[in-house]
């Protein structure tokens, strides 16, 4: 496979910096703070660079050409697209294959809720991609470098000031790499409903995912623990559904799984024709004899 000059790599993601050491010959990467930019040299990238402001990533790559690429986040897409506008270039979201075609960048995406796939072509001089999880491997930690980071300038915006910085909260969820997730649908009646659920993945160790409209609709869990076509494509040994459904949109997230498991009360539910074993019955009557029994 042929590969581009330069990639540029946002945010300090394992997977993301092994995509650009597959793609590139050369590898950038745009962290936030010193820490990462320590973690980025270990991971591969040859140049690192901290930046503060978004204009200051805009403003380096003005005139530049490659691949910038972005783990798939709600930020990530507003990044992505404010670099298609500013700096007039094709951009592509949701993506799970990446390959170059000379030089034209070739992006595989699910279209149509997951029942087909649809290939894009990116002709610009500088293209923007949005990567699912899972499509690349996670980077080694390879050295402990000792490289220092450039400092991007920072950008005067009088128009914004700045009065507070809160840390965000993140998610303790890293269901690429689990061996066992067990997944709620909405077949999970109520929020207090949950640490039965949860209780059932401390006895199994396993993590807890969810289906769309919990994480979205409800909020019930975080977006890093919504599997689907627009978030975690995860490859666990063991996926447990409970009350899930099962739509086309979900189940994409988990066609990789060795095996699946599922519960539910409608017999014509969609998840029997990916399970390898089905329970047809009441979650809250299946589920506490499960637990039972494991106790």
């Amino acid at each position: 496979m042929s590969k581009v000059n330069n990639v540029y790599a946002v945010g300090n993601c394992p997977e993301i910096l092994d995509g650009a050491m597959e793609l590139g010959e050369r590898v950038f990467a745009f962290v936030k703070n010193t820490d990462e930019a320590k973690s980025a040299f270990g991971l591969g990238a040859g140049e690192v660079f901290v930046y503060e402001n978004f204009d200051d990533v805009v403003k380096f790559l003005q005139d530049k050409d490659g691949l910038v690429l972005l783990p798939n986040s709600k930020q990530s897409k507003l990044f992505a697209a404010s670099l298609g506008v500013k700096l007039d270039c094709g951009v592509c979201t949701e993506v799970f294959g990446v390959e170059m075609s000379g030089t034209a960048v070739k992006c595989q995406k699910m279209v149509y809720g997951g029942l087909a796939v649809a290939t894009e072509k990116i002709n610009s001089k500088l293209a923007v991609v949005v990567v699912n999880s899972g499509t690349f491997a996670p980077a080694n930690q390879t050295c402990d470098s000792q490289k220092e980071p450039q400092i991007l300038t920072a950008t005067q915006n009088q128009s914004i000031k700045i009065l507070q910085k809160l840390p965000k909260k993140h998610s303790n969820a890293d269901l690429n790499k689990a061996k066992k997730i067990v997944a709620i649908g909405r077949g999970v009646a109520k929020f207090e409903d949950m640490q039965m659920i949860k209780d059932f993945c401390t006895l199994i160790g396993a993590e807890l995912g969810c289906t769309r409209p919990i994480a979205e609709s409800e909020k019930w869990m975080e977006h890093e623990r919504y599997i689907g076509i627009s978030s975690v494509m995860a490859k666990p040994e063991i996926y447990i559904a409970i009350g899930v459904s099962g739509q086309i949109q979900h189940m994409v997230g988990v066609k990789d799984a060795s095996k699946i498991i599922a519960i539910n009360k409608d017999k014509n539910a969609p998840i029997f024709s990916y399970a390898d074993c089905g329970i047809v019955g009441d979650l809250y009557k299946v589920l506490p004899e499960v637990i039972k029994s494991l106790k």
